[in-house]
């Protein structure tokens, strides 16, 4: 293997491993949205249903 094809799959390995840290960041970045919204619909929720009382 030369030099530019050692080269080649050294980029190739740390295009996956970038790869695999933006899927996990994008997951992390939606369970954070999902909470927070839950969380937003709960405390709107308990406003709403004290209001009605």
């Amino acid at each position: 293997m030369n030099t530019s094809e050692a080269n080649k799959e050294r980029n190739r390995k740390i295009a996956r491993n970038e790869e695999a840290k933006q899927v996990i960041g994008s997951a992390r970045v939606s369970i954070w949205a999902i909470a927070m919204a839950a969380i937003v619909c709960g405390i709107l929720f308990a406003l709403g249903w004290l209001a009605l009382r």
